[in-house]
């Protein structure tokens, strides 16, 4: 039975370095960490090295609530612990009595720097205040470079993680009863919407699965899928708990209420 069977198509390159970075931590006996991962990238490199063999994985984003993680493979001998996974948080100071920053004026400014998505992991904002967790390596390269986000100038400076922002943004849990995966069936019994009218909004061009415009109603979502919808905010494809005497899927899913 082939791995790739149980993925997408578009997600084989990912699957084939996850098979990779495991051998590699099997030939060697040493850990392997990776760069950031989405929590799609999370589930695949879960199903794939999974937690009963000599090799295992461990995920850490510096908030208790992160989304986005790095992965450390590694032999069962190791317990990881946070220092292992090479993280740092820092602080974007601006003058927030005259201006507001938002979370896509900071990710365009990195951007625009040229830093490639999974050099950094979660964007924290308050009313008042910004973080950014990203690798150690890259803390240097952002303190000197990170001048100007939007129209503010800013100061990027190490915080201790024990003045980590706590998000004020919470996810909730909800159980959902859908007839299928398929992305139209599953939105609309998400957000109390008709199947008519997710499929509009889909083919509007108003859902994002996994940060990528999906206009396909019939894209079919799996476990660890991030979905964002105009109008209805960022919610996640949570696992499957069993099927009703109906075969309706029971399907755990997560909403960021804010």
């Amino acid at each position: 039975m082939s791995v790739y069977q149980h993925f997408r198509e578009e997600e084989k390159g990912f699957v084939d370095q996850v098979l990779d970075w495991k051998q590699d931590v099997e030939l060697k006996y040493a850990p392997r960490l990776t760069s950031f991962l989405d929590p799609r990238q999370q589930h695949i490199m879960k199903s794939i090295i999974g937690s009963a063999g000599d090799i295992k994985v461990a995920f850490e984003g510096g908030a208790e609530d992160s989304e986005r993680k790095r992965a450390l493979i590694h032999p069962d001998y190791l317990t990881p612990e946070k220092d292992d996974f090479e993280l740092v948080c820092l602080d974007v100071g601006f003058p927030s009595k005259f201006v507001q920053l938002s979370h896509g004026d900071i990710l365009g400014s990195l951007m625009g720097l040229g830093i490639k998505r999974e050099a950094l992991g979660d964007i924290l904002t308050s009313r008042d205040r910004i973080q950014i967790i990203a690798t150690n390596e890259m803390k240097d390269f952002l303190i000197m470079n990170l001048v100007q986000a939007g129209k503010a100038k800013v100061n990027v400076t190490e915080e201790k993680w024990e003045n980590i922002i706590v998000p004020e943004n919470k996810w909730t849990e909800k159980n959902v009863l859908v007839s299928s995966m398929r992305l139209d069936t599953v939105l609309a019994g998400a957000v109390n919407i008709s199947r008519q009218k997710a499929q509009l909004l889909i083919q509007g061009g108003k859902v994002k699965v996994n940060f990528r415009q999906e206009e396909k109603t019939s894209f079919e979502l799996d476990q660890g899928d991030m979905i964002s919808v105009r109008g209805y905010g960022r919610m996640r494809v949570g696992e499957q708990s069993g099927v009703t005497k109906k075969d309706k899927i029971r399907l755990n899913f997560y909403f960021l209420q804010s």
